[in-house]
């Protein structure tokens, strides 16, 4: 099959071996999306070298040990990229995405999405609606991370919200904040992405970030290492400060933290915050609760992918789409 592989000298459309894992589902992929750890990934991020992709919207070819109602054959379906073991004390524990063995769908041990075919497990599959389209599906996953804010933080309708970044994820993250009844202020740069930022979410320029200062809630999705130091500025004290972006940094780089005794001082929570729950997803989705139309900047054949990466590491660029048939 066809595959968007990123191997020691970049990426490069090849073949790849064709069929599932033992034990686990075959699926054609329908439609797949380009986000910025797939970007981090070409940059070294993970040292990770295969199949792109874990953003995808397939449909079930086979699936080993269902059939008749409990069939997944013919199901659209997205799926949980994390693969855990099952066993270790981590998984039984209750945790596993945090599983020390697992694979991470085009990330880590485990070829991606950007093909014609992806092989997962069937637990991690989860059904489509009827009434949401591909185009919408294809969102599920860093919908779901977004929905992961939210299992993390209790964010309080009174509450002050800043979003740092409105590109791939932090579209998706001032959508799911909005809900709370919070006041939601987004901060980017480019003027594309502020234009894009739904009813309700107030749209700044990193101009004028001042405005936004002593904010609550700070969730950092800037993508960049200075993100950090951006968010510490903003946070008043006893707030919380949510880390979204995973940035590759080449051996000797600055790390750009910021001064961390003031963080002492004013007590000042940090979470870490990534994959997310998808049924919370699919049903802000299905519900039209939560929109993502206008989000996609181009659609690519699978043939173009080198372009469509090229393409979402653009200013301005969100949500660049991979279509293995087109």
């Amino acid at each position: 099959m066809r595959a968007l592989r990123l191997e020691s000298g970049g990426p490069v459309i090849s073949t790849a071996p064709a069929g599932p894992r033992p034990g686990e589902a075959w699926l054609r992929v329908r439609l797949a999306g380009i986000c910025a750890t797939d970007l981090e990934l070409l940059r070294g991020y993970m040292g990770f070298e295969g199949t792109l992709g874990h953003e995808f919207v397939g449909e079930v070819v086979d699936a080993p040990g269902t059939s008749g109602p409990t069939s997944w054959a013919g199901r659209r379906v997205v799926a949980d990229i994390n693969c855990p073991c099952g066993t270790c004390p981590t998984c039984r524990a209750g945790r596993p995405t945090h599983c020390p063995h697992r694979t991470v769908l085009g990330i880590a041990g485990r070829d991606g999405a950007f093909a014609e075919f992806v092989s997962l497990p069937v637990a991690n599959l989860h059904p489509v609606p009827d009434g949401v389209p591909d185009e919408a599906a294809v969102f599920v996953e860093p919908l779901a991370a977004a929905c992961q804010l939210a299992e993390q933080i209790h964010v309080r309708p009174s509450a002050r919200v800043v979003v740092l970044g409105a590109g791939r994820l932090g579209q998706l993250c001032a959508r799911v904040l909005a809900l709370t009844g919070a006041e939601v202020i987004a901060i980017t740069r480019s003027p594309e992405k502020r234009a894009l930022l739904p009813r309700g979410v107030t749209a700044l320029s990193p101009e004028s970030a001042a405005e936004a200062a002593g904010a609550d809630v700070v969730v950092e999705c800037t993508g960049s290492a200075a993100g950090l130091s951006q968010a510490a500025a903003l946070v008043r004290p006893r707030g919380t400060i949510a880390l979204k972006s995973t940035v590759h940094r080449p051996p000797g780089a600055s790390t750009d933290l910021p001064d961390l005794n003031g963080w002492v001082i004013d007590e000042v929570t940090v979470v870490g915050s990534r994959c997310g729950p998808f049924e919370p997803a699919l049903r802000l989705l299905a519900s039209g609760a939560v929109d993502v139309a206008g989000l996609v900047t181009a659609r690519y054949g699978l043939s173009d992918g080198r372009a469509a990466l090229a393409h979402a590491a653009r200013p301005g660029a969100v949500k660049v789409l991979l279509d293995p048939a087109g």
